[in-house]
């Protein structure tokens, strides 16, 4: 009795986190696919250069591998295929469970995507959730019998579900990425205040690790007794802590992050030239030139790059891009939009609209959004 309410205890579980994980990475392909990037890198670094080879074909890897999570928890929730399906969740989770636990132990890739941007994991929270995993997959392969006796499913039918799951997850994925994400979970989503979420919500508390005579202590507060050596600080409360830590522009006259946030701005984000849909551009500027004859309310189109001024302003020249241009970090336009180019509104530091080059707004939109 114990076993057949553990085992089917274990067969929901299993299954619907699975789905869980694969719909949640499915919703935002091209996160999924840069942080498959940085295990590359990482073990291009730690093992061989030949994971490099792999990076051009990590969107592919991030469709297939949250596609065959949906599949699996899916077939495993239907009893398709039992036998094989278990076997293949065990060595799924095997392989996810040494990535977490090599990104834990080592401090390699501090975020395992398990959950997108929507749930975030420490490693350790990470490896943790993978073990707990390892261990219900374990139970269910020695206890299969007990779903077995539930009854089966007519095998059609259940073949059926699992092949409607495969083409809903691979369709999502594709929209997801033509378009932006379904559920947008990052700091840059529309209604995000930019400005207020790179302040912390509440005053930073910290604890002090000190040691003396080879015995480490805990302060809450820094230590009067000079004969204390420092050795780290421990945020209390870091979920208080600003949520966005690395938005910063600038160009060859200083820097200009602040003056984003004022009044109306469009921002036109190019990851890297070389990389830019270029026909895009055509409705970039058809907009751009509605925005200069149309100037109420104002609104201030900006440029924002990772690539070099010399490699830029090639670019711009390419596309009749006029439109002043500002510099920022790569991986911070990576996680404000996931199109290259895309398109993000300002009205005072808040995001009102935000779009791929697949979904470029109408003159007429973008007014009516900072009105």
């Amino acid at each position: 009795m114990v076993l057949r309410l553990l085992s089917r205890f274990a067969w929901i579980v299993v299954g619907g986190l699975f789905i869980f994980s694969g719909l949640i990475k499915l919703n935002d392909p091209v996160g999924t696919a840069i942080k498959l990037e940085e295990y590359f890198e990482v073990f291009s670094t730690d093992f061989s250069s030949v994971f490099l080879s792999f990076k051009p074909f990590a969107l592919y890897l991030s469709i297939f591998l949250s596609t065959l999570e949906v599949v699996l928890g899916v077939a495993l929730l239907v009893r398709w295929r039992l036998k094989t399906v278990l076997w293949l969740l065990f060595f799924l989770i095997v392989f996810f469970t040494f990535l977490t636990f090599y990104s834990a132990y080592f401090n390699k890739v501090t975020d395992c995507g398990c959950f997108g941007d929507a749930i975030k994991l420490t490693p350790w929270q990470s490896f943790t959730k993978d073990i707990i995993l390892l261990v219900l997959i374990l139970v269910l392969l020695f206890t299969q019998r007990h779903l077995l006796s539930l009854g089966q499913m007519n095998r059609g039918v259940t073949g059926a579900i699992v092949l409607v799951s495969l083409v809903f997850s691979v369709a999502i994925s594709v929209y997801a990425y033509q378009h932006e994400p379904f559920l947008d979970f990052r700091s840059y989503r529309v209604g995000a205040n930019i400005p207020k979420l790179m302040k912390p919500s509440a005053p930073l508390r910290y604890q002090y690790v000190m040691e003396k005579a080879g015995v480490e202590s805990t302060f809450e507060s820094y230590p009067t007794d000079t004969t204390y050596k420092f050795k780290k600080m421990v945020p209390l409360n870091p979920e208080d802590g600003p949520k966005i830590t690395d938005f910063n522009i600038w160009n060859d006259q200083g820097d200009f992050t602040k003056e984003m946030f004022l009044g109306n701005r469009l921002l036109i984000l190019v990851k890297d030239v070389s990389k830019a849909d270029q026909e895009s551009f055509k409705e970039i500027n058809a907009l751009l030139a509605g925005l200069e004859k149309n100037q109420t309310p104002k609104v201030v189109p900006v440029v924002i790059t990772s690539s070099s001024s010399q490699e830029f302003d090639v670019f711009r020249h390419e596309v009749n891009l006029s439109a002043p241009y500002f510099f920022a970090d790569a991986t911070v336009l990576k996680t404000m939009i996931r199109s290259n180019p895309g398109l993000l509104l300002f009205k005072n530091g808040i995001v009102v609209g935000k779009w791929h080059y697949n979904d470029i707004p109408d003159l007429s939109e973008v007014q009516t959004l900072v009105r």
